[in-house]
Formats: structure tokens, C-alpha cells, sequence
């Protein structure tokens, strides 16, 4: 048996800092985007600011699926027996997820933002609001889906390092 090369870990480890970080961003991308037209829908609809506030929770939950994806991560680092395609895969999986839900803040963000702006003038557009914000959210459940795909593929995959 070899010795597991010590690259691995930093693979590892970039893996799940990309899960967190950039799912962080396109959440806090989200949130930012369609917070300031929360703001304006406050102002000018007070009413209807707790059904108008939708796309910040669904961005919200985007860094929570990066979390998710790291936590599971760094749990399947270990000591010894910790293979260069172990860790490969633990950095897909983490770059699957980040990018996922950097793409799904990004959608989530713009539509909320012009629904928001929408909803001010008519109530009318809620409906196909939250239809939009669904088909946007799930581009992050793919994300996480397949980076729980691919972290379960690890433990089929021996290590022939120790």
C-alpha cells in the first residue's frame, strides 16, 4: 500500500469551503437583491410585506444547503485511508453544490426583485411568483442532490493508501 498523498486533504477540505462559500454568496446575493425590493414593497404596500418577503426566506435557505454539503464533508475526511479520488470527489461534490446554489440566488434574487416591484402594484402576481421562486430554488436542490450522490460514491471507492 501506498501513502496517501497529503494533497488529498487540501482537495478535501477546498471541497467543502467551496459548498459553504459560494452557496453563501449567491444566498446572500438573493437576499440582497430582492431585500431592497421587500423595502420598497414596505413602504408602498405595508400589508403586504410578510407574503412579499418569500424570495429572502428561499435565498436564505441556499447557504443552508452548502452547510449541509460541508458538514458531510469534512465528515468523510479521515487519517489514514484518504485517496487523491476520495478527495476528488469530495471537491466535485462541493463545487456541484456551490455553483448550484450560486446560480439558484442569482435566479431567486431577480425575481424577487421584479416580482416584489409587481406585487406593489398588484396582487395578482404572487401566485406565479412563488411558482418562479420554486423552479429557481430547485436549481439548488440539484446541487445538493448530486453532491449527496457523489459523497455516497466515496465509500464504494477503497483506498489502497493508508
Amino acid at each position: 500500500m501506498a501513502v496517501c498523498p497529503a494533497q488529498s486533504y487540501i482537495f478535501g477540505l477546498f471541497g467543502a469551503a467551496a459548498a459553504l462559500g459560494i452557496s453563501n454568496v449567491g444566498a446572500a446575493y438573493g437576499t440582497a437583491k430582492a431585500g431592497v425590493a421587500v423595502a420598497h414593497l414596505g413602504i408602498a404596500q405595508p400589508a403586504r410585506v410578510m407574503r412579499g418577503i418569500v424570495p429572502v426566506v428561499m435565498a436564505g435557505i441556499l447557504g443552508i444547503y452548502g452547510l449541509i454539503v460541508s458538514v458531510i464533508i469534512i465528515n468523510g475526511i479521515s487519517d489514514t485511508g484518504y485517496s487523491l479520488q476520495k478527495s476528488f470527489m469530495h471537491l466535485g461534490a462541493g463545487l456541484a453544490a456551490g455553483f448550484a446554489s450560486l446560480a439558484a440566488g442569482y435566479a431567486i434574487g431577480i425575481v424577487g426583485d421584479v416580482c416584489c416591484w409587481a406585487y406593489i402594484k398588484t396582487e395578482k402576481i404572487f401566485v406565479p411568483m412563488i411558482l418562479m421562486l420554486i423552479f429557481a430554488e430547485a436549481l439548488g436542490l440539484y446541487g445538493l442532490i448530486i453532491a449527496l450522490l457523489m459523497n455516497s460514491s466515496t465509500g464504494t471507492a477503497e483506498a489502497t493508501c493508508k
